[in-house]
């Protein structure tokens, strides 16, 4: 009968959920741990030293990135002495060089910043000089372009004094 004042025992649940919630829970927890297992970068195991290898490794990268973008310079400044390049693209071609190459070393994201938010991260000297007294002008300025074999000589220098 409704409203009758009897008193009814909750509703008791069996063992077999309690280790069901338990096993979802441990399947999660290991799932999340292999997740991060296979995940994390590996160790090389073949160096002897483990401080002495991984600085090995960057310095030798960082010289030959040196190396590979000392090169491309060249080949720029080769191309505008033969007159396949003006004067405009040959600085134009030295900008975005040393730009990568200061993304490449560094990281900063030199290509697709302006020379004021260059100046107002603090960037190396050698780089804002470069873009100020050769690359900009070059670029954005009416007129003749500024000579591109000092515009080259600019690019060498931020190459090999980029920290």
């Amino acid at each position: 009968m409704p409203g009758s004042d009897e008193l009814y025992p909750p509703a008791q649940y069996g063992w077999g959920w309690l280790l069901l919630a338990f096993g979802i829970l441990i399947l999660l927890i290991s799932a999340a741990w292999l997740v991060a297992a296979l995940t994390r970068p590996r160790r090389d195991l073949t160096l002897t030293g483990e401080a002495q290898g991984p600085q090995l490794l960057t310095t030798d990268v960082l010289s030959q990135l040196r190396v590979e973008y000392l090169d491309r310079i060249q080949r720029i400044e080769d191309d505008y002495r033969a007159r396949t390049l003006s004067a405009r693209n040959a600085n134009l071609e030295f900008s975005r060089v040393v730009r990568t190459f200061v993304n490449e070393y560094s990281g900063l994201e030199a290509p697709v910043l302006a020379l004021d938010d260059l100046v107002s991260r603090g960037v190396h000297p050698a780089l804002i000089d470069a873009m100020g007294r050769h690359y900009y002008p070059s670029i954005f300025r009416q007129g003749p372009a500024i000579d591109p074999v000092a515009g080259a000589e600019a690019a060498r220098t931020v190459v090999r004094t980029w920290h």
